[in-house]
């Protein structure tokens, strides 16, 4: 049973934004004097291109159920989470880059403002945090915190 779904779309100005600069980059090969066809293949490569980029980052999904926090392909135990933190935009800006730990798994999106902080009781004590990128961090937090045993202690950011 799932408590908890969100896609990770790109925002739809994002695919709005692709239209001019796809024009704008195949026009350079009209001022390069190419011909027709090459012109065609280059507006091809560059559509192409651009869908796939925004497919690949439209494709990570979070999940929440069966005792599993799922994000993208990675799933994490919930009876390892000790803290779970929903984060705005500054404290999330924070944990991805200046307070960023090299060896946490993130699943962020630069379209992504808000984050969920997940601290967790490695076992191997390879990976010390998670950091979920989301719209509805508030959300997220709350479903893990509700999903996951109760006798987990609590840690500290």
């Amino acid at each position: 049973m799932r408590d908890y779904r969100e896609r990770l779309a790109v925002p739809v100005a994002w695919w709005l934004l692709g239209v001019p600069v796809i024009i704008l980059l195949g026009t350079y090969g009209i001022y390069a004097n190419l011909r027709g066809p090459i012109v065609g293949i280059i507006y091809i490569v560059f559509t192409v291109g651009y869908i796939a980029g925004l497919l690949a980052w439209s494709a990570g999904v979070i999940e929440v159920g069966d005792g599993e926090l799922r994000a993208a392909r990675a799933v994490l135990p919930l009876s390892q989470v000790t803290d779970v933190r929903a984060l705005d935009a500054q404290q999330a800006e924070a944990m991805r880059g200046p307070r960023a730990d090299p060896a946490a798994h993130m699943l962020i999106r630069p379209f992504l403002k808000t984050a969920v902080y997940v601290a967790i009781r490695d076992p191997a004590g390879q990976v010390p945090y998670w950091l979920v990128g989301t719209r509805r961090p508030a959300e997220l937090a709350g479903v893990i915190e509700r999903c996951r045993p109760k006798d987990t202690a609590r840690g500290m950011i």
